[in-house]
């Protein structure tokens, strides 16, 4: 197997790396099975040639992971898969970043609720409230342990008794709108 290389380091990757759905789609997909490429382009319908520019792109982020190499008419076929514990490194970057990762995650999220199963249990949440800092961090916690079992849940696609579903957790604090952001959210300064 080809050496892997040096994932970078931890404030080099930002959620930037995130901020596409063609990306988010491949997390998900490589999270409950290995592939290469060309079977993740069929899977999700998308060509080769743009699943595997996103895939070499999560590989050097530090995303994906070389789980195999195997033998394939003639050629080889590197697989990869997602490690969901690579993602809390990568929570660096600033307001575009995040901005990026909203507009990918809103772009997703329409994607998913066209393929909604009417019938099973579902839950929403959504807020914006303040609450005591260390509340805060065991809610963080509580939502980064939920999301750590659901990716262990992850099978591969159409396994037998698996149904698809949706999950997306983004929580952040922010600043208090009293002076020192801009209208964007923003702070006008840079805090890596």
């Amino acid at each position: 197997m080809p050496s892997e290389p040096e994932p970078p380091a931890a404030s080099s990757v930002t959620l930037r790396a995130f901020a596409h759905p063609l990306r988010l789609r491949l997390l998900s997909l490589l999270t409950g099975a290995a592939m290469s490429a060309a079977e993740a382009a069929r899977e999700l319908g998308e060509s080769q040639a743009n699943v595997s520019y996103h895939v070499r792109r999560l590989h050097e982020a530090g995303l994906l992971t070389l789980a195999e190499e195997v033998q394939v008419r003639g050629g080889r076929a590197l697989r990869y898969r997602h490690d969901p514990a690579s993602g809390p490194a990568t929570a660096q970057g600033g307001a575009e970043d995040l901005r990026m990762l909203a507009a990918a995650l809103a772009e997703e999220l329409q994607r998913r609720a066209r393929l909604r199963d009417p019938d099973p249990p579902r839950t929403f949440t959504d807020t914006e409230v303040w609450v005591a800092p260390e509340e805060w961090s065991a809610l963080v916690e509580r939502a980064s342990e939920l999301g750590e079992e659901l990716h262990r849940a992850a099978r591969a696609p159409r396994s037998p008794g698996a149904i698809p579903v949706s999950a997306s957790l983004l929580f952040f604090a922010m600043h208090t709108g009293d002076g020192g952001a801009d209208e964007d959210g923003g702070d006008g300064g840079d805090r890596s």
